[in-house]
């Protein structure tokens, strides 16, 4: 059975036990847009004990808050039970919750295009916040008062961006208000991570340049960046003018690092620390920036250097982000120098790929080498040679390292 399928027997297992459920929020909102989504969350009046008791296989993830994740036939669906929260701590969580009717419930959500429920078994949409109005209007606006809204999750102010900026919408203008009031409130209730989980959410889709030039527009941009907040929104708009055309496969980062065009590798490793990324976003950190020093060099560099460049994962990731930031023309030319002496460096490259020595501790104690730091040496020494002259045979770089 489809993701859908096995939802829809979800909700028809709490209805046969007396208990209303319906599809509820983010994937109610794609339906509506025919935005196919295996984003399913379920809300119902059945408490977390009662579901527990219900589904043999579940995972408790918020069970305070009345949340717990079933799993049925190998997918996953998040069920919570209606509630209306007791007010909210640090800007963040509720201090309790309650079981509720459904429309207390959706009006406790952040906006009225997610604070919809759907019943698959009956086909009947349950709108209480008009959501559905305002889908079609393109509107991001918050439920209730966009203050209280904000004030109880402060993450809010950025989601409201994502989805403007993912659906195309406008913010509507007292949410948009709410948001500028409150911007400078982002910090301390919002975890850093949850920030940058935004980030990642916004970079799925298109416009994400868009997103962030908002964000400047919202002052949320230089709250979490205060290097920004001296930059003109003119700046920004042109620091992430080439966005658009970044590889599918770029990360996330690499996009971001656009609003820090001339930051040190010091600073962007600085950036990786502060946004507690993974070791993974450091690496390409680190290698993006080498990348773009020799791809830049005015020097000449080594074949043997170029070759360990090429031969990095990382690579043609690398050249693809770096190459959009030409003109047409340049583009063309910056692209066929590298694969040129991609060509040329290919069996090298491939070498290095695959851990295969160009020269081996047995070729050099057979050149009368003994075992220490000088042959550790000789064999790198041997390895640059060798790219650099284009040798394959031991016995040439031997002739080379004066050792034949």
């Amino acid at each position: 059975m489809t993701h859908f399928d096995v939802g829809v027997s979800v909700v028809r297992k709490l209805y046969e036990e007396g208990f209303t459920a319906y599809f509820a929020g983010g994937w109610v909102r794609d339906f509506l847009m025919n935005h196919p989504s295996d984003d399913i969350d379920i809300a119902t009046t059945a408490t977390v004990e009662e579901v527990q008791k219900l589904f043999p296989k579940t995972i408790p993830v918020g069970v305070n808050f009345g949340i717990v994740i079933v799993v049925e036939e190998g997918h996953q669906f998040e069920i919570a039970t209606f509630r209306k929260d007791q007010g909210y701590k640090d800007g963040r969580r509720p201090i309790g919750v309650d079981q509720a009717d459904p429309e207390e419930d959706a009006l406790r959500r952040d906006f009225t295009i997610n604070g919809m429920f759907y019943d698959p078994l009956q086909e009947k949409l349950y709108d209480y916040v008009g959501g559905q109005e305002d889908l079609k209007r393109g509107i991001i606006r918050a439920i209730g008062n966009p203050h209280e809204r904000f004030l109880e999750d402060r993450l809010r102010m950025i989601r409201a961006v994502r989805y403007a900026s993912r659906f195309h919408f406008l913010i509507e203008n007292e949410t948009l208000k709410a948001i500028l009031d409150h911007a400078e409130a982002l910090f301390p209730a919002v975890a850093i991570e949850r920030v940058w989980n935004e980030f990642s959410k916004m970079a799925l889709f298109a416009n994400f340049d868009t997103a962030l030039i908002t964000m400047q527009r919202l002052n949320l941009l230089p709250i979490i960046f205060p290097t920004l907040k001296e930059i003109s929104l003119e700046e920004i708009k042109k620091r992430v003018a080439n966005i658009p055309h970044f590889p599918e496969e770029a990360p996330v980062i690499s996009k971001l690092l656009e609003l820090f065009p001339n930051a040190s590798l010091k600073e962007k490793e600085a950036l990786t620390s502060y946004l507690k990324l993974s070791n993974q976003d450091l690496r390409f950190i680190r290698y993006f920036h080498r990348a773009k020093e020799l791809f830049f060099s005015t020097k000449e560099e080594e074949l043997y250097t170029w070759a360990h460049l090429y031969a990095d994962p990382l690579y043609s990731i690398s050249l693809k982000i770096v190459a959009i930031h030409f003109s047409l023309d340049e583009r063309q030319s910056f692209l066929q120098e590298h694969h040129m002496r991609y060509d040329l460096l290919e069996k090298s490259i491939k070498k290095i790929q695959n851990n295969i020595p160009f020269l081996t501790s047995t070729d050099l104690r057979a050149a009368g080498i003994p075992d220490g730091p000088k042959m550790g040496a000789l064999l790198k020494e041997g390895e640059r040679i060798a790219i650099n002259k284009g040798l394959e045979k031991p016995e040439d770089i031997l002739k080379f390292l004066d050792l034949a």
